[in-house]
């Protein structure tokens, strides 16, 4: 796992800055800048055109990964990441008509409950092919095992951008309108040196001629969209929902506490940039020993980094909350929820890549959707009873479900698990701390009692854990750094 350590250590970092940016925007900036409305229309545009993004990118950035290390010839691989790059164009294109000959009922019926909306419609499409542009050619660089750069641009460059830009608004240099055509000006930016970057890592000759494996190519493609636009929808529509039930200022309230309990995530996504070729790469060559090392080891380094962080932003929440507007304070146990969920996701290692990269692709499909309809009106239901604690309960009760599903699944067909002993143990290590810690505080100012909690937190598990040994690779990581 060495040159996964290696990149995922520089991702982790990235992301990690690119959270301290977006928390500054998240929680002082956008709040104290931006209107409320504003400030949710923003997070609603973004949303929806996530919920595009898999759509309009066809899947391709999956393809690639699953497919490019299967070539053996560097002409098999020009024709096959030249029908990548066109690919997108077959959904992506259809979809931009339609949309602007019912552009008029669609922005109306999006605007019903929050009329703002209206004449931001059109941004969403933007914004997706952006995106899925993007993905294309940082998938196109993962292969080439350079995810780091990608990592910069993926994480880092829109916070920045956001963070000058709110800043232009304060100064007044900017309108509020200018804030978000420029922001759409700047997905685009990103996907053309992301474009500039991956050609640099690998230049095919560029050939109408379709590779050998096409309908495959094509059916795989075809599978996976519809799978990660499931995937999607479940990380970003409680965001589309919540206007349609509540007033738009409920979704600065709730994306607030999903960007809270979601920094825990930042190391499972910073290890799966490299995880990803890597396991395609030992399910082409069969490599099933590879495969399971990678499924444990993945699995108790992320649940290790990963409940770290959980227990910091968990125990110093109410201190965390104490620097916010009252009013943001309903999110205290959306914080909890989506954390949660977000830990149990990260326990599991890579579960999603070896599925989605093994033969047994194709039962994503059912699992997506149906984990789309959960969702959905698991929404419909709780975001009416209990607001915007019901849209992250619904979250966490489908990933919870549906994430079991996957890991007996990988077990029926590939008959490995990724928890062992050390796994419990370290479960146990968790709940001691939570318990321990929940009801202890500091009566300073809120950034003093987080700060000096954390310290102490920190130094007690990394102790705790080095020295009952969880995981070989922390532990060479701390003797030789510490």
């Amino acid at each position: 796992m060495g040159i996964v350590f290696k990149q995922s250590f520089k991702n982790t970092v990235i992301i990690y800055l690119a959270f301290a940016f977006g928390g500054v925007n998240a929680l002082f900036l956008y709040t104290n800048i931006l209107e409320d409305e504003y400030y949710g229309l923003v997070t609603f545009l973004l949303s929806t055109a996530n919920l595009m993004m898999p759509i309009t990118a066809f899947g391709v950035q999956y393809t690639i990964i699953k497919f490019f290390s299967s070539y053996s010839t560097k002409e098999e691989k020009d024709k096959f990441l030249s029908s990548a790059v066109l690919l997108p164009l077959l959904v992506a294109i259809p979809i931009g008509f339609l949309g602007n000959v019912f552009y008029e009922k669609i922005s109306i019926f999006l605007s019903i409950k929050n009329p703002i909306i209206k004449e931001y419609t059109y941004i969403i499409y933007l914004i997706a092919i952006a995106t899925a542009y993007f993905e294309v050619f940082y998938a196109w660089s993962k292969v080439q095992l350079q995810s780091v750069f990608g990592n910069i641009l993926k994480e880092l460059w829109n916070r920045v951008v956001v963070l000058f830009l709110l800043l232009l608004v304060f100064f007044d240099v900017i309108s509020k309108p200018q804030f978000v055509y420029l922001l759409t000006a700047a997905y685009f930016l990103r996907t053309f040196v992301m474009v500039w970057y991956a050609l640099q890592q690998y230049l095919p000759k560029f050939t109408f001629s379709l590779p050998d494996n096409f309908t495959e190519i094509l059916k795989y493609s075809i599978y996976i969209i519809l799978a990660g636009s499931a995937g999607a929808f479940l990380l970003d529509i409680d965001k589309f929902m919540i206007p349609q039930k509540k007033a738009i200022e409920m979704v600065a309230y709730y994306s607030v506490g999903v960007y809270i309990g979601s920094v825990i995530e930042a190391p499972g996504r910073a290890m799966a940039q490299i995880l990803q070729p890597l396991t395609a790469k030992a399910i082409n060559e069969n490599n099933s020993i590879e495969i399971a090392s990678l499924y444990k080891r993945s699995s108790i380094n992320l649940l290790l980094i990963c409940g770290l962080f959980f227990l910091l932003i968990n125990l110093n929440i109410s201190e965390m909350y104490r620097l916010l507007d009252k009013e943001y304070a309903d999110g205290i146990l959306v914080v909890f929820m989506i954390s949660f969920a977000k830990l149990f996701t990260m326990s599991l290692g890579n579960n999603g890549a070896i599925i989605s990269n093994s033969k047994y692709y194709k039962i994503l499909l059912p699992y997506g959707i149906t984990m789309a309809f959960a969702v959905y009106y698991l929404n419909a239901w709780l975001i009416d009873a209990i607001g915007i604690n019901g849209a992250a309960l619904s979250t966490l009760i489908v990933i919870v479900v549906f994430n079991i599903l996957k890991v007996w699944y990988v077990k029926s067909k590939f008959k490995m698990l990724p928890f062992t002993k050390k796994t419990v143990q370290l479960l146990i290590v968790l709940l001691l701390f939570f318990v321990a810690f929940y009801f202890w505080n500091f009566s300073f100012h809120p950034i003093v009692n987080i700060l000096l909690k954390s310290s102490i937190i920190t130094v007690l598990y990394v102790f705790v854990v080095k020295k009952i040994h969880i995981s070989d690779e922390i532990n060479s990581l701390l003797d030789k750094y510490i």
